[in-house]
């Protein structure tokens, strides 16, 4: 899916990244702030970047939903006109019932007609993902979207988001070993010296919190970034 390196002003960011996502599956990116992370999520999301990949970038086809750490909704607009502002700025038509059935179905039925500054942090996480998954998309980039949140509302968002995205290509960027051993199927670390598989858990997401192999996952992961991959 990634191969090549990512170059940035003239310097290496990661050099000889091999990274396969496979369809249907949640991919992570781990690794150090600044080491492109966001920036690949954003090459795959086709959205521009100020770096550039030498190699190739293979995504399927499709439209590609984004969710980032900012939920980015529009603090005059009420839940349900944010949920639906991407098929009013293509000109469409905006599935009314559907995004009624999405806030319902991740915890904000009655909520509709709220505005942000009348929402919980967590509340405000599910609304900018109602708006990711209502785009309908085969293709996510989750760039650290509950890395604000607490710890509890933390781990209910990553069940709402592996539920509401089972059988999706999920590509997600994350800081928390805990996050990855719960949701990944795969996972990277990225470094100066390009990218390694790193081990996740068997079995289908999301795991339980508690889970010996998750836990034990959990350590090796932050093991492993506290060994970062020097250039």
């Amino acid at each position: 899916m990634i191969r090549g390196d990512l170059w940035l002003d003239g310097r290496v960011l990661a050099r000889g990244l091999r990274i396969e996502a496979r369809v249907g599956e949640w991919t992570c990116l781990m690794g150090a702030s600044g080491v492109g992370k966001s920036t690949l999520g954003r090459m795959v999301a086709g959205l521009p970047v100020a770096a550039l990949l030498q190699g190739c970038l293979r995504v399927p086809m499709g439209p590609v939903a984004v969710m980032g750490q900012s939920d980015q909704l529009l603090p005059w607009a009420s839940a349900l006109a944010n949920v639906t502002i991407g098929a009013r700025l293509r000109g469409a038509r905006p599935d009314v019932a559907r995004a009624y059935a999405l806030l319902e179905a991740l915890g904000l039925a009655g909520m509709a007609d709220r505005r942000p500054g009348a929402l919980s942090g967590g509340q405000r996480q599910r609304v900018a993902l109602a708006r990711t998954l209502i785009e309908d998309a085969p293709l996510v980039v989750l760039d650290e979207p509950f890395s604000a949140l607490d710890a509890a509302t933390r781990a209910a968002m990553q069940d709402l988001a592996a539920t509401a995205l089972a059988g999706r290509t999920v590509i997600l960027i994350t800081h928390d070993p805990l996050e990855a051993a719960r949701l990944g199927q795969r996972a990277y670390l990225i470094g100066g010296a390009g990218s390694r598989p790193l081990p996740l858990p068997p079995g289908p997401v999301p795991r339980p919190l508690d889970a010996p192999d998750v836990l034990a996952a959990q350590a090796d992961l932050f093991a492993a970034l506290m060994r970062p991959l020097a250039s």
